[in-house]
Protein backbone atom coordinates (compact mmCIF):
# COMPACT_ATOMS: atom_id res chain seq x y z
CA UNK A 1 0.00 0.00 0.00
CA UNK A 2 2.87 2.20 1.11
CA UNK A 3 4.47 1.95 -2.67
CA UNK A 4 1.71 2.35 -4.68
CA UNK A 5 1.25 5.46 -2.60
CA UNK A 6 4.30 6.65 -3.14
CA UNK A 7 4.08 5.75 -6.82
CA UNK A 8 0.96 7.87 -7.16
CA UNK A 9 1.87 10.71 -5.12
CA UNK A 10 4.89 11.06 -7.05
CA UNK A 11 2.56 11.08 -10.50
CA UNK A 12 0.32 13.79 -9.44
CA UNK A 13 3.45 15.86 -8.26
CA UNK A 14 5.45 15.80 -11.31
CA UNK A 15 1.82 16.51 -13.15
CA UNK A 16 2.04 19.59 -10.88
CA UNK A 17 5.63 20.60 -11.06
CA UNK A 18 5.46 20.21 -15.07
CA UNK A 19 2.08 21.94 -15.33
CA UNK A 20 2.38 24.88 -12.34
CA UNK A 21 -0.83 25.67 -12.38
CA UNK A 22 -0.74 25.51 -8.22
CA UNK A 23 1.75 28.19 -8.15
CA UNK A 24 0.58 30.04 -11.37
CA UNK A 25 -3.35 30.55 -10.91
CA UNK A 26 -4.33 28.66 -7.54
CA UNK A 27 -1.54 30.50 -5.92
CA UNK A 28 -2.33 34.02 -7.01
CA UNK A 29 -6.02 33.57 -6.26
CA UNK A 30 -5.65 32.78 -2.84
CA UNK A 31 -3.50 36.16 -2.88
CA UNK A 32 -6.16 37.61 -4.56
CA UNK A 33 -8.81 36.93 -1.58
CA UNK A 34 -6.80 37.89 0.91
CA UNK A 35 -6.21 41.46 -1.11
CA UNK A 36 -9.88 42.19 -1.41
CA UNK A 37 -10.28 41.26 2.12
CA UNK A 38 -7.61 43.82 3.03
CA UNK A 39 -9.61 46.49 0.99
CA UNK A 40 -12.81 45.81 2.15
CA UNK A 41 -11.29 45.72 5.99
CA UNK A 42 -8.51 48.07 5.71
CA UNK A 43 -10.35 51.25 7.49
CA UNK A 44 -10.68 49.45 10.47
CA UNK A 45 -7.26 47.76 11.34
CA UNK A 46 -7.99 46.17 14.30
CA UNK A 47 -10.88 44.25 12.82
CA UNK A 48 -8.95 43.18 9.88
CA UNK A 49 -5.91 41.97 12.26
CA UNK A 50 -8.70 40.30 14.81
CA UNK A 51 -9.82 38.62 11.73
CA UNK A 52 -6.44 37.14 10.04
CA UNK A 53 -6.81 33.51 11.22
CA UNK A 54 -10.43 32.81 9.70
CA UNK A 55 -9.78 34.60 6.44
CA UNK A 56 -6.67 32.54 6.34
CA UNK A 57 -8.45 29.48 6.31
CA UNK A 58 -11.07 30.55 3.76
CA UNK A 59 -8.82 31.45 1.63
CA UNK A 60 -7.35 28.07 2.10
CA UNK A 61 -10.93 26.24 1.41
CA UNK A 62 -11.00 27.91 -1.75
CA UNK A 63 -7.94 26.22 -2.76
CA UNK A 64 -8.81 23.09 -1.61
CA UNK A 65 -12.15 23.30 -3.28
CA UNK A 66 -10.30 24.43 -6.68
CA UNK A 67 -6.95 21.66 -6.45
CA UNK A 68 -9.25 19.24 -5.36
CA UNK A 69 -11.62 19.61 -8.76
CA UNK A 70 -8.34 19.71 -10.76
CA UNK A 71 -7.31 16.81 -9.62
CA UNK A 72 -10.69 15.01 -10.62
CA UNK A 73 -10.28 16.78 -13.57
CA UNK A 74 -7.22 15.19 -14.68
CA UNK A 75 -8.27 11.35 -13.38
CA UNK A 76 -11.33 12.19 -15.57
CA UNK A 77 -9.36 12.98 -18.70
CA UNK A 78 -8.81 10.44 -21.39
CA UNK A 79 -9.13 7.65 -19.44
CA UNK A 80 -6.39 8.25 -16.83
CA UNK A 81 -9.46 6.71 -14.32
CA UNK A 82 -9.84 3.63 -16.00
CA UNK A 83 -6.27 3.22 -16.02
CA UNK A 84 -6.08 3.33 -11.93
CA UNK A 85 -9.06 0.61 -11.94
CA UNK A 86 -7.08 -1.67 -13.72
CA UNK A 87 -3.36 -0.76 -13.14
CA UNK A 88 -3.40 -3.52 -10.02
CA UNK A 89 -2.99 -0.58 -7.80
CA UNK A 90 -4.22 -1.16 -4.20
CA UNK A 91 -7.16 1.56 -3.75
CA UNK A 92 -6.26 2.38 0.06
CA UNK A 93 -2.70 3.45 -1.92
CA UNK A 94 -4.05 5.74 -4.27
CA UNK A 95 -5.88 7.06 -2.13
CA UNK A 96 -3.46 7.78 0.08
CA UNK A 97 -1.02 8.83 -2.62
CA UNK A 98 -3.20 11.23 -4.29
CA UNK A 99 -4.16 12.95 0.21
CA UNK A 100 -0.11 13.08 -0.06
CA UNK A 101 0.22 14.98 -2.87
CA UNK A 102 -2.47 17.06 -2.45
CA UNK A 103 -1.26 17.87 1.22
CA UNK A 104 2.42 19.09 -0.25
CA UNK A 105 0.62 21.44 -2.73
CA UNK A 106 -1.58 22.85 -0.16
CA UNK A 107 1.24 23.10 2.52
CA UNK A 108 3.46 25.12 -0.49
CA UNK A 109 0.69 27.13 -0.46
CA UNK A 110 -0.26 28.03 3.07
CA UNK A 111 3.42 28.81 3.35
CA UNK A 112 3.01 31.51 0.62
CA UNK A 113 -0.01 32.78 2.34
CA UNK A 114 1.37 33.09 5.65
CA UNK A 115 3.80 35.19 3.99
CA UNK A 116 0.94 37.11 2.28
CA UNK A 117 -0.94 37.75 5.73
CA UNK A 118 2.37 38.87 7.25
CA UNK A 119 2.52 41.69 4.89
CA UNK A 120 -1.30 42.76 4.35
CA UNK A 121 -2.93 42.02 8.03
CA UNK A 122 0.35 43.17 9.99
CA UNK A 123 -0.04 39.52 11.63
CA UNK A 124 2.72 38.42 14.28
CA UNK A 125 3.10 35.09 16.03
CA UNK A 126 2.96 35.48 19.82
CA UNK A 127 5.59 33.83 22.07
CA UNK A 128 4.80 30.39 22.25
CA UNK A 129 2.97 30.41 19.26
CA UNK A 130 5.39 28.75 16.19
CA UNK A 131 4.79 25.05 17.61
CA UNK A 132 1.32 25.68 18.00
CA UNK A 133 0.83 27.22 14.38
CA UNK A 134 2.74 24.36 12.84
CA UNK A 135 0.83 21.89 14.28
CA UNK A 136 -2.80 23.30 13.48
CA UNK A 137 -1.00 24.27 9.87
CA UNK A 138 -0.03 19.84 9.57
CA UNK A 139 -3.10 18.69 11.23
CA UNK A 140 -5.67 20.72 9.40
CA UNK A 141 -3.71 20.47 6.31
CA UNK A 142 -4.19 16.66 6.33
CA UNK A 143 -7.65 16.49 7.14
CA UNK A 144 -8.61 18.84 4.18
CA UNK A 145 -6.22 16.46 2.29
CA UNK A 146 -7.87 13.84 3.04
CA UNK A 147 -11.66 14.70 2.72
CA UNK A 148 -11.06 16.61 -0.23
CA UNK A 149 -9.71 13.33 -2.03
CA UNK A 150 -12.56 11.63 -0.81
CA UNK A 151 -15.27 13.97 -1.60
CA UNK A 152 -13.59 14.55 -4.94
CA UNK A 153 -14.24 10.53 -5.89
CA UNK A 154 -17.27 11.14 -4.44
CA UNK A 155 -18.41 14.10 -6.67
CA UNK A 156 -16.98 12.54 -10.07
CA UNK A 157 -18.84 9.36 -9.22
CA UNK A 158 -22.02 11.44 -9.60
CA UNK A 159 -21.39 13.67 -12.43
CA UNK A 160 -21.07 17.80 -12.00
CA UNK A 161 -18.47 17.68 -10.18
CA UNK A 162 -17.38 21.26 -10.84
CA UNK A 163 -20.93 22.45 -8.67
CA UNK A 164 -21.24 19.44 -7.02
CA UNK A 165 -18.23 19.16 -5.00
CA UNK A 166 -18.23 22.36 -3.60
CA UNK A 167 -21.67 21.60 -1.93
CA UNK A 168 -20.70 18.54 -0.76
CA UNK A 169 -17.03 19.46 0.22
CA UNK A 170 -17.83 22.79 2.15
CA UNK A 171 -20.41 21.87 4.80
CA UNK A 172 -17.91 19.04 5.68
CA UNK A 173 -15.30 20.62 6.13
CA UNK A 174 -16.69 23.29 8.54
CA UNK A 175 -14.73 21.99 11.95
CA UNK A 176 -11.84 21.86 10.17
CA UNK A 177 -12.43 26.23 9.43
CA UNK A 178 -13.62 26.10 13.29
CA UNK A 179 -10.66 24.24 15.41
CA UNK A 180 -7.87 25.85 12.92
CA UNK A 181 -9.28 29.61 13.16
CA UNK A 182 -9.50 28.82 17.01
CA UNK A 183 -5.94 27.57 17.32
CA UNK A 184 -4.87 30.29 15.39
CA UNK A 185 -6.11 32.73 16.74
CA UNK A 186 -4.32 31.61 19.90
CA UNK A 187 -0.98 30.96 17.70
CA UNK A 188 -1.26 34.87 17.15
CA UNK A 189 -2.77 36.12 20.05
CA UNK A 190 -5.94 38.12 18.14
CA UNK A 191 -8.67 36.03 20.14
CA UNK A 192 -7.62 37.45 23.28
CA UNK A 193 -7.23 33.68 24.39
CA UNK A 194 -3.84 32.31 25.93
CA UNK A 195 -1.65 29.64 23.41
CA UNK A 196 -2.55 26.50 25.63
CA UNK A 197 -6.18 27.51 24.53
CA UNK A 198 -5.32 26.34 21.16
CA UNK A 199 -4.28 22.90 21.55
CA UNK A 200 -7.89 21.28 22.20
CA UNK A 201 -8.48 22.60 19.02
CA UNK A 202 -5.53 21.02 17.59
CA UNK A 203 -6.67 17.47 18.86
CA UNK A 204 -10.07 18.08 17.35
CA UNK A 205 -8.21 18.83 13.76
CA UNK A 206 -6.64 15.67 14.45
CA UNK A 207 -9.40 13.54 15.42
CA UNK A 208 -11.06 15.13 11.92
CA UNK A 209 -8.15 13.55 9.75
CA UNK A 210 -7.77 10.07 11.16
CA UNK A 211 -11.49 9.62 10.95
CA UNK A 212 -11.43 10.94 7.10
CA UNK A 213 -8.69 9.02 6.59
CA UNK A 214 -9.84 6.24 7.73
CA UNK A 215 -12.91 6.52 5.93
CA UNK A 216 -11.06 7.43 2.48
CA UNK A 217 -8.52 3.92 2.99
CA UNK A 218 -12.23 2.09 3.25
CA UNK A 219 -14.31 3.27 0.84
CA UNK A 220 -12.04 5.25 -1.90
CA UNK A 221 -11.53 1.74 -3.53
CA UNK A 222 -15.67 1.22 -4.23
CA UNK A 223 -15.84 4.90 -5.40
CA UNK A 224 -13.51 4.02 -7.47
CA UNK A 225 -14.87 1.48 -9.41
CA UNK A 226 -18.28 3.35 -9.31
CA UNK A 227 -16.62 6.47 -10.67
Amino acid sequence: MLRDAALVAGKDLRIEVRSRVAMNQVLPFALMVLLLFAFALDPDRGTLRSATPGLFWVAVLFVVVIAVQRSAGLEAADGARDGLRVSGLDPAGIFLGKAGALAAVLLAIEVLLGVGIVVLYDADLRAGGVALLAATILVATAGLAATGTLYGALAVGGGARETLLPLLLLPVVAPVLIGATRATEAALGTGGTATSEGWPWVGLLGVFAVAYTAAGLLAFGPLLEDA
